[in-house]
């Protein structure tokens, strides 16, 4: 086995190099679906105050730390979690789709049950007005 020196390990990297390598190799691009916001559905302004207010409700009553957005083109979710790290509480889904049917949007447990299903967010969101309820009851 032959010992090479740390000198000869290390080499200096040039930007124009490294950019001739990637266009002379036989590199095939990952195909990727054009993104655009017509195909993407997404929460309006108006539903993400009415979220954004019944979530810092519960932020403030100590029962929700923590949320992410998910918008994809058949659904936008907001989900909830009580810890960070760990399976989001409740999702908020909307679903445009189930408009004519059950309603856009559903409250999803953490088990993957539909707690509820409407047309109008706001009254799907009540479901949390007991947890608010039972927060204060105990006080």
């Amino acid at each position: 086995m032959v010992s090479m020196g740390a000198k000869a390990l290390v080499k200096p990297v040039r930007a124009f190099h490294y950019w001739r390598m990637a266009v002379d190799s036989n590199i095939v691009p990952f195909p990727v679906r054009a993104r655009t916001a017509d195909n993407i559905v997404s929460f309006d302004r108006k539903e993400l105050n009415v979220i954004l207010s019944k979530y810092g409700q519960l932020v403030a009553a100590g029962e929700w730390r923590d949320y992410a957005l998910n918008m994809t083109p058949d659904a936008a979710v907001f989900s909830v979690f009580r810890r960070t790290g760990e399976n989001p509480a409740y999702r908020i889904e909307k679903r445009p789709k189930n408009a004519a049917r059950q309603g856009q949007y559903a409250i999803v447990g953490s088990d993957g049950r539909i707690e509820k299903r409407g047309h109008d967010l706001r009254l799907a969101l009540r479901i949390f007005d007991r947890k608010l309820l039972k927060l204060t009851e105990k006080d």
